[in-house]
């Protein structure tokens, strides 16, 4: 069948009808994709992926890491051009230090937590069995410590709290747990409690405050190994997270491998520079200094 310029005309426009009934309009799709995103939106969304690494990753990173001071690492960010990032406010301390074998000095990977304060009434009229099993229920329910199922060897817990609350989020039992499955140092922008006993167990503390309070009734834990921010530093997990008497640095992972070359040699030009000082002024050689 020949066909002439008026039939396949109509052909064409036949097809295009067709094409329309099956193909919603342009205006449709967008309508369609910014409901759903705003439905999702409403939900909550997280815009920053959490990375995940092998313990045999982590470890190696470590190694690279080992001995280093929070002040080589600074210089070490300095160097690949992260001047001023990483380093936590200095009101992030150590709860104790130890001037003889620097025991309270820790490099470790980040696994993080993060309590937010409780919009919760607190109860009132409870006989104190009733407290008990409303303070347990609220342990178990709305601040279960989830994020133990991550400590392994090498980790650095990294918490986000708010010290307004009071709350010693972090005791002497908890934090003796952490260090039991592998934690090597924990740091909260927060409070904790028994700190008198937290220091003889020797577990490496950095926080900015003490806190009196119980978790139950003032906070709560909103997420776990999310990127937190604590002393004023983003804290994604599997950051490196070193930590001495002068505070507490995070070197993001990406120029981890970098900072730590960069970092040893500092290190070691200094104890090398001090070895000749130690000489001159008669003093004898420490830890600080050898090779």
């Amino acid at each position: 069948m020949k066909l002439t310029a008026t039939r396949i005309l109509g052909i064409s426009l036949a097809l295009v009808l067709i094409t329309s009934l099956k193909t919603p309009p342009a205006s449709a799709q967008v309508l369609d994709e910014k409901t759903s995103t705003e439905e999702a939106l409403r939900r909550g969304m997280n815009f920053i992926p959490t990375p995940v690494y092998s313990e045999a990753e982590d470890q190696r990173l470590l190694e690279l890491f080992k001995g280093l001071r929070v002040a080589d690492v600074s210089d070490g960010m300095d160097a690949v051009g992260l001047k001023n990032t990483g380093l936590m406010d200095p009101e992030i301390h150590p709860l104790w230090r130890d001037v003889q074998k620097f025991t309270h000095r820790f490099v470790g990977i980040a696994v993080t937590a993060r309590y937010v304060p409780t919009q919760r009434p607190f109860p009132t009229g409870l006989s104190t069995e009733d407290y008990d099993r409303w303070a347990g229920d609220w342990y178990e329910k709305l601040s279960a410590e989830l994020f133990s199922r991550l400590i392994r060897k090498g980790t650095a817990l990294v918490i986000e709290d708010s010290p307004e609350t009071d709350t010693g989020s972090i005791g002497s039992y908890n934090i003796l747990e952490w260090k039991s499955l592998g934690c090597v140092g924990v740091v909260t922008s927060g409070s904790a409690r028994d700190t008198d006993e937290i220091t003889v167990e020797g577990v490496p503390l950095y926080y900015r405050q003490p806190g009196r309070g119980i978790r139950p009734g003032r906070n709560e834990l909103e997420s776990v190994n999310r990127p937190v921010v604590c002393g004023g530093v983003l804290v994604i997990p599997g950051d490196v997270v070193v930590a001495d008497g002068d505070g507490v640095v995070v070197v993001p992972r990406a120029k981890a491998e970098e900072v730590a070359r960069y970092a040893r040699k500092i290190m070691e030009a200094d104890k090398a520079g001090r070895r000749e000082l130690y000489k001159k002024t008669g003093l004898r050689e420490d830890a600080t200094v050898k090779k």
